[in-house]
């Protein structure tokens, strides 16, 4: 057992959990019921459940490679490494939006980009 994939895949659990209870009722909703065109509502619905398809994936992934599965896949290490850069990438761009957004503790309202960085830290280096 591979004990960093399975807490990456543990954190990477945990995000997707709260991608779609807090995520739905936090932003999905709103999203959909602000007065917006029908276009960026679809649109941003869209995203969102990109997203979605991506966090399962990844989680399963990750849990699976904890556990030494190699699913459909020939590289583990390759997958994980990709994995592990596509988290990181996500948690600068979103450090440095709440950093340059304006709010009021916005790295801490934007809070997602903790998740993403543990994510690819514990990938990179498992």
């Amino acid at each position: 057992m591979n004990y960093m994939l399975l807490t990456a895949g543990i954190f990477a659990f945990s995000a997707t959990v709260g991608h779609f209870v807090i995520g739905t009722k936090d932003f999905l909703k709103p999203v959909l019921n602000a007065e917006l065109d029908i276009i960026p509502k679809k649109v941003m619905h869209s995203i969102f459940h990109y997203m979605s398809v991506f966090m399962v994936l990844t989680t399963v992934v990750l849990l699976a490679f904890a556990f030494n599965v190699k699913l459909f896949f020939d590289s583990i290490r390759e997958i994980v490494i990709f994995i592990g850069i596509t988290y990181g990438c996500f948690g600068l761009t979103q450090f440095v939006l709440a950093l340059t957004s304006g709010m009021k503790n916005g790295v801490f309202k934007l809070f997602q980009w903790v998740f993403w960085i543990l994510i690819s830290v514990f990938s990179i280096f498992s």
